[in-house]
């Protein structure tokens, strides 16, 4: 009987201040304050996968498995709320029943935060910092205190069987998200009620700025990152604070988010009130709500897909800054606006575009973007310098001593001499390099110089260029 009580309390605290719809997605989770209980639902069965016993104690508690098709947020509904001061924070998460029924919903919970990216969540890069999945043997789960029989919160991912966790403290300002997921194996068909109520110190103070409410009004969701071929974005504007009096609803976007709009679209669903976005159409997108009681509202959200990282095509997505000298740097320029970063010849990750001391020959790059949405296979390109010293001790490793990609050079020719200048040898680009004699004598260890001369095509036109520097025979 309290339950049925609860959920009619619910019922009436919804209807008067909270309008709240099923959320599937991270990128478009509800967002939600502090100032009435909220009540939502979930279909269908959930999916063990999503909280998985054998993998918990290791990974912090949302996990795959074995299935690699699973879908971590399958049957689940995703809230996005904003502290309003410093304090505690916690939170109940209550089954209710189906409308002339019993419950036979279970409910788990993973909080992330504070401000981690949707797309981390999606990539499995970010971990919860609260997260439950017991078996349930009340009604409530959450974090904070178990309002039924009084059971404190216990840290995370400890093996108590205990459906609550342990308070978060929280800084004004701060951004968590809240996947609620439904785990049931007795799924009766009817959509499973429940109520997520806030709690804790900071709610105590003061319900209305525990959670920055400001956030409600931005009832299209936090700005959303996506890749490109990820499922549709469904936007909708059935969370607004118009609730249940929307008369009309008009949809339009800003492709380039330049400040000028580019078409209207046509919305789906009830009244038009929600709009499918499909990759790749990355824009601003706008809703203009008008009421039944002659009001407008108003919201928008930017949507930017990205994809697999692209360099710009030859010759400016690889630029050699510095070859041919005894610092060979690059840089690459890729075709796009993401967060991207850089590994060089199977190296350790990078923010920075630009590689210093680069070694003459063939190199490759891999580039990452940093949203989840991809990288690329290696890169291969061609650094032309010199070596630095040879070793022509017939052991075939460095026993010539040439210019490295010399034959991508226009009308190259090098010479080499002794300390005293004395020409000791003459290449080009179709001979194998220098084996260290003159006049088939082995010469000996000592600083050699050498004078290249080519031509490089500068903005279209052939500029002479000569280098003149040094290197070491070592025997």
């Amino acid at each position: 009987m309290r339950t049925l009580v609860s959920f009619l309390c619910c019922m009436l605290l919804f209807s008067i201040g909270v309008n709240a719809q099923n959320s599937a997605d991270c990128r478009s989770a509800i967002p939600v304050c502090a100032d009435a209980p909220i009540l939502s639902f979930t279909d269908g069965l959930g999916d063990v996968d999503d909280f998985d016993p054998d993998v918990i104690r290791q990974t912090g508690c949302l996990e795959k498995g074995s299935v690699s098709s699973a879908n971590i947020e399958n049957n689940t509904s995703w809230y996005v709320f904003r502290a309003g001061t410093d304090g505690q924070i916690g939170f109940d998460i209550e089954a209710l029943p189906a409308l002339g029924t019993t419950i036979t919903s279970e409910y788990d919970f993973a909080l992330y935060g504070p401000d981690t990216d949707c797309a981390d969540i999606s990539n499995g890069t970010a971990q919860p910092i609260r997260c439950n999945y017991e078996v349930n043997s009340t009604n409530f789960t959450g974090v904070g205190v178990n309002p039924e029989n009084g059971q404190e919160g216990a840290p995370p991912l400890t093996a108590n069987q205990n459906t609550y966790d342990e308070w978060i403290d929280v800084t004004a300002g701060e951004v968590y998200y809240l996947l609620i997921n439904n785990f049931n194996t007795n799924f009766d068909g009817n959509p499973e009620p429940f109520s997520l109520t806030f709690t804790g110190s900071s709610v105590d103070a003061d319900q209305n700025s525990a959670l920055d409410c400001t956030l409600r009004d931005e009832f299209l969701g936090l700005d959303i990152i996506a890749c490109e071929g990820d499922p549709d974005i469904t936007l909708t504007a059935l969370n607004s604070p118009a609730g249940p009096d929307i008369a009309t609803v008009t949809w339009t976007v800003d492709y380039d988010d330049d400040g000028t709009i580019d078409a209207t679209l046509p919305g789906t669903g009830p009244l038009g009130a929600e709009l499918i976005v499909s990759s790749p159409t990355s824009g601003r997108y706008f809703v203009s709500i008008l009421t039944t009681l002659a009001t407008t509202i108003t919201d928008d959200i930017l949507i930017t897909f990205y994809g697999i990282p692209v360099l710009l095509p030859d010759p400016d997505g690889i630029v050699i800054l510095d070859d041919l000298s005894d610092s060979n740097n690059v840089e690459f320029f890729v075709d796009g606006d993401g967060e991207y970063e850089y590994a060089i010849n199977g190296g350790e990750f990078q923010d920075e575009s630009v590689f210093m001391d680069i070694p003459p020959g063939l190199n490759s790059v891999i580039i990452n973007d940093k949203n989840g949405c991809g990288t690329t296979e290696p890169i291969e390109f061609l650094v032309v310098g010199y070596p630095k010293f040879f070793t022509p001790n017939g052991d075939g490793i460095h026993d010539a001593w040439n210019i490295i990609g010399i034959e991508t050079l226009t009308d190259p020719v090098v010479f080499i001499f002794d300390r005293y200048g004395k020409l000791l040898k003459q290449l080009d680009e179709t001979t194998i390099g220098w084996d260290g004699t003159f006049n088939g004598r082995p010469m000996p260890s000592s600083d050699y110089w050498f004078r290249l001369e080519y031509a490089r095509d500068e903005d279209g036109v052939q500029v002479a260029n000569t280098i003149r520097t040094h290197f070491s025979l070592v025997r």
